[in-house]
């Protein structure tokens, strides 16, 4: 299969990675060669990691660089490609822009796919000729780890899409859902409610970040806590997605105030060096402030 996957950033680069481990030829396009130059480059630190961990072979490292093509062009990026997969930031113009303007450059038989943890796929539908052959791909950050994927079925998303969605990700070796198209789907509406009551556990100083994260590490057995899940995905990522939920699905999806004077201040998480926890070089060294800075 050909794939090519718009947006070079941390999700763009992460469905290249995993495509092309998997046997699948990739384009990866951005804007400008610089831009897709650093999403290669994340990708094979990607991949010397797992060769330090004994994980991926030389070999299997030299393989995949060799099946992605690099391109600014979009006309150049589709030609003959069987799957195109949008991963640009979750916003809703921008992503139905970049929809519109892939499905006007491939063949009439090509799915179109989106990378979203939380926009209306039927919404970003609306603007495309050929709405039954466009669906929801959910993947997980980070992606070359995370094995799950949700499948979201817009209201016209045909059968046959569907079915080709789930083989895709069967064939990269990840674990398919089918969500059908509601806010939030399925993992984020989930996964934001207990993020949210975490975060307003430490704005009523209820515990620290720390104890609150292992409370739900040890006594649930969750990998990671809800509060440096939050850093690790961004709160200013969670901010939008909560804003999104509370204006379809209600009240109880209200932003708390401390995560928005957390936003306001840039300190949204990993990313930036600071969120409810300090960061540096992408590892966790202590909470942020007394108890989050309240």
């Amino acid at each position: 299969m050909r794939v090519t996957v718009l947006g070079a950033g941390t999700m763009g680069h992460g469905i290249t990675q995993v495509s092309a481990m998997a046997g699948h030829d990739v384009t990866l396009r951005d804007l400008d060669d610089d831009l897709v130059a650093d999403g290669i480059d994340a990708i094979e630190s990607n991949l010397d990691g797992g060769v330090e961990r004994g994980k991926v072979t030389e070999e299997e490292k030299t393989e995949t660089l060799g099946r992605i093509t690099p391109e600014t062009d979009l006309s150049t990026a589709v030609a003959g490609t069987d799957l195109v997969v949008e991963a640009v930031p979750e916003k809703v113009d921008l992503k139905k822009s970049v929809l519109s303007e892939a499905e006007e450059a491939v063949e009439d038989d090509v799915v179109l796919a989106t990378n979203t943890s939380s926009l209306s796929v039927t919404e970003l539908a609306s603007t495309l000729d050929r709405p039954e052959q466009f669906v929801g791909l959910h993947f997980f950050n980070p992606v070359h780890i995370m094995s799950l994927v949700e499948t979201i079925v817009a209201e016209r998303t045909a059968d046959r899409t569907r079915e080709f969605a789930v083989d895709y990700i069967e064939s990269i070796d990840k674990t398919p859902v089918v969500i059908r198209d509601t806010p939030g789907f399925a993992s984020s509406r989930l996964g934001v409610t207990l993020g949210v009551e975490a975060i307003r556990m430490v704005e009523e100083g209820v515990a620290s970040p720390e104890d609150i994260d292992a409370a739900m590490e040890l006594g649930y057995n969750h990998p990671m806590g809800p509060l440096e899940l939050t850093d690790v995905v961004g709160l200013d990522v969670r901010l939008d997605i909560l804003e999104y939920l509370r204006e379809e699905l209600g009240e109880r999806f209200k932003p708390p105030q401390l995560l928005k004077r957390k936003v306001r201040a840039g300190k949204t998480g990993q990313k930036a060096g600071e969120g409810f926890y300090v960061w540096e070089d992408g590892e966790r060294v202590s909470m942020s402030g007394q108890w989050g800075d309240r």
